[in-house]
């Protein structure tokens, strides 16, 4: 292809990408599937297909890499210790009542009294602002006002309400004095109101809501064959807490001194009654978690740390700066344990142009530790030798010495969903391409996190072609994940290529049975160069990464 034909994938506002297109495009080509779909899927539930489990593998083994086998340089320009767990997801209960999850691990909720639908009751305005009733409602509303009482009955009755609101005119009809709460929501609503400090209808069919309460969000088991008060046990809602019931273990067998880490990736499970966004809220998914234990006097140094040291690591996946940023939680909204906390942000194709939480980094303090003390009678402390040593070396007091010399860590903690890096790097690579022929998207993702490496074609099933493509991707199968396909026209096998990601394409044609050369074609430009068929595996080497 000459220079003057290459084209550029156009740079695509995150606001502008359209999830229902991320969505079917993850289904048809194999990346994100709904879990037991032949008898009507689970809502809450996903299963991952056999790229998307390509892309998760690369990305957990990416963290991984990252903090466990090669872990940061720290302040004194030494390798920062951290060391690896993978804990049971089911723990005795008695955990979770010390983490407070059994008391506290709640969400308010609130039940439509008309169709009965449970809602987060936080989740509820924001659901109203796109609730096609509220919509079609004060679309129709005279003036500037929004909607009124008379307006609602009017449109109750119209052939418009009956296909965009067919539960709201229902619920109006069964109960006529729904009338003044859906008006209410409709005229706040469109008056942009975002206070929650009015009665909400609900977002399915206007309906009244119930006072919020609590609804825990642990899954309940029963491990044994008795199911009763006594066998009762948690999916864990974190992994995290498997983390802390194994420092003391990890200080005895390890080596480790404090500062150091211990890092996990695993499943966790939350009974999120409005799981949303596709695999953004889910009920089942991974996370990737690390607990800095360090010096109490040096946590907010290591919060700063880690607070820059992950949104590196978020940028080293190819995501771009400016759909990134750090949010501060107000003091409100900070955990019970925690003395600060920032989330990562990215700007979702669902967020309409804001951010949302991506990652957390939070100064947990001794809160943990301390309280699996308490419950369990164990001592969680840590004798800080090396400070002992010092202290003594400064002429410090027996006194002085004993008491600074042994404590509970303070821990800082960084956590971030597997699974919800995946579907940032699956919104951050969508890229609409009306303007190419053959694919409609392309999944441009940094080449080393791509599903696949390579396309491995003859460019017909004929003619000894097949024979040295073969031969190739033998070659090379080993090193790269790579993917050998004869069928179609080359058109559309660099087609589907786009559409999943796969950085570049080898394609053996006529003129490689006689020179030895290879058609080597690039996914974000769609431009072709010529190299030796035995520079294919150099060629990968240096542009995979």
């Amino acid at each position: 292809m000459s220079e003057d034909t290459v084209m550029q994938l156009p740079k695509v506002d995150p606001s502008e990408k359209s999830m229902d297109e991320i969505v079917a495009l993850c289904k048809r080509r194999g990346f994100v599937y709904p879990a037991s779909e032949i008898y009507g899927g689970i809502n809450g539930f996903w299963d991952y297909g056999p790229l998307g489990a390509l892309l998760k593998n690369n990305i957990r083994d990416h963290w991984w890499k990252r903090m466990v086998e090669c872990p940061p340089i720290g302040p004194d320009g030494d390798p920062l210790q951290i060391v690896g767990l993978d804990s049971s997801i089911i723990q005795n209960p008695r955990t979770w009542e010390a983490s407070g999850h059994v008391a506290g691990f709640n969400d308010p909720m609130s039940t439509c009294k008309q169709c009965k639908k449970l809602l987060r009751a936080d989740h509820v305005l924001s659901m109203l602002h796109s609730a096609p009733w509220v919509t079609a409602v004060n679309e129709t509303s005279p003036g500037t006002d929004g909607a009124d009482n008379d307006t609602i009955s009017a449109f109750a009755g119209s052939n418009r309400a009956r296909k965009v609101a067919p539960g709201l005119v229902d619920a109006l009809k069964e109960n006529p004095s729904h009338v003044a709460i859906v008006a209410n929501a409709a005229q706040r609503v469109a008056a942009g109101d975002q206070s929650e400090t009015f009665v909400a209808a609900c977002p399915h069919c206007g309906g009244e809501l119930t006072e919020p309460r609590a609804f825990n969000l642990m899954f309940e088991s029963h491990a044994g064959a008795i199911k009763d008060e006594a066998n009762k046990v948690y999916l864990r809602p974190e992994t995290a807490q498997g983390i802390f019931l194994n420092y003391k273990n990890v200080v005895d067998t390890m080596r480790v001194k404090v500062p150091f880490g211990v890092a996990q990736i695993g499943k966790a499970f939350r009974n999120e009654v409005t799981p949303r966004n596709f695999i953004f809220r889910s009920r089942e998914f991974e996370q990737m978690e690390m607990e800095w234990f360090c010096h109490p006097d040096e946590a907010a140094k290591w919060y700063e740390f880690w607070k820059n040291e992950r949104m590196d690591w978020w940028k080293s996946l190819g995501i771009d700066e400016a759909n990134l940023r750090f949010r501060d939680h107000d003091d409100d909204e900070l955990a019970h344990y925690s003395k600060m906390c920032v989330d990562v942000e990215y700007r979702y194709p669902f967020t309409g142009g804001n951010f949302g939480e991506l990652e957390g980094i939070a100064h947990r303090g001794c809160f943990d530790l301390t309280q699996h003390q308490e419950h369990s009678g164990k001592d969680q402390s840590y004798f800080d030798q090396e400070l002992q040593v010092r202290m003594q070396n400064e002429g410090k007091s027996k006194e002085e010495i004993k008491e600074a010399s042994r404590y509970i860590p303070n821990v800082i903690e960084p956590a971030s969903g597997l699974t919800r890096a995946v579907l940032v790097l699956l919104c951050e690579a969508f890229t609409p391409t009306p303007d190419r022929s053959g694919s409609k998207y392309v999944l441009s993702f940094k080449p080393k996190f791509a599903p696949i490496k390579a396309g491995i074609f003859p460019l017909v099933a004929k003619d000894g072609m097949p024979e040295v493509a073969q031969k190739l991707y033998y070659d090379l199968r080993e090193k790269f994940t790579c993917e050998y396909d004869v069928k179609q026209s080359i058109g559309r096998r660099y087609a589907r290529m786009d559409e999943i990601g796969t950085p570049y394409c080898f394609t053996i044609d006529g003129d490689t049975l006689t020179d030895q050369t290879v058609t080597v074609r690039e996914r974000d430009t769609a431009s072709q160069q010529r190299i030796n068929i035995s520079q294919v595996e150099a060629f990968l080497r240096e542009n995979i990464g």
